[in-house]
């Protein structure tokens, strides 16, 4: 990954109004986000280290940490989340049916649809057992990392 790529990385968060996002590839690990410094791990040696962003003011970082409690609240206990950011899609084409609907019965290895990130297709597992209860996401809609995609009975 290069700067190009970081660059890339910023302008998808702000298309899609993300205020948080975390990419671990190939021995590489980044986490941004939006008020808050960057913060880069596992770097491989031939890579310069990034400057770092000037810090943000302590009030614009309490504001979404105080709004994190009433989301948590909100969330499904049994539900299959979003392991990155990206855009959600329910099926493999346009043509295709989704991967699975409410009352579809999924195991751990069942693919329950895909999330383009950087012009990437990633196919998500449900990682656990269970029947879907409610798809809580559109297909074609953006998701953040750890968003819920699906409630499981």
């Amino acid at each position: 990954m290069d700067l190009k790529d970081i660059k890339e990385l910023i302008a998808l968060m702000r298309r899609n109004e993300l205020s948080e996002f975390e990419l671990e590839m190939e021995g590489f690990h980044i986490k941004l986000k939006k008020g808050g410094e960057p913060v880069i791990t596992h770097l491989p040696a031939h890579y310069a280290p990034l400057p770092a962003a000037p810090a943000a003011p302590a009030a614009a970082q309490a504001a979404p940490a105080a709004a994190a409690p009433a989301e948590t609240k909100a969330a499904p206990s049994r539900a299959i989340k979003s392991p990155t950011v990206g855009t959600f899609y329910s099926a493999a084409s346009p043509e295709s049916s989704p991967y699975v609907e409410a009352g579809s019965e999924v195991t751990e290895d069942t693919v329950v649809g895909i999330i383009e990130a950087m012009k990437v297709m990633n196919e998500i597992k449900a990682e656990v057992r269970g029947v879907i209860a409610e798809v809580l996401v559109e297909n074609g809609k953006p998701v953040q990392f750890g968003q819920p995609l699906f409630r499981l009975k």
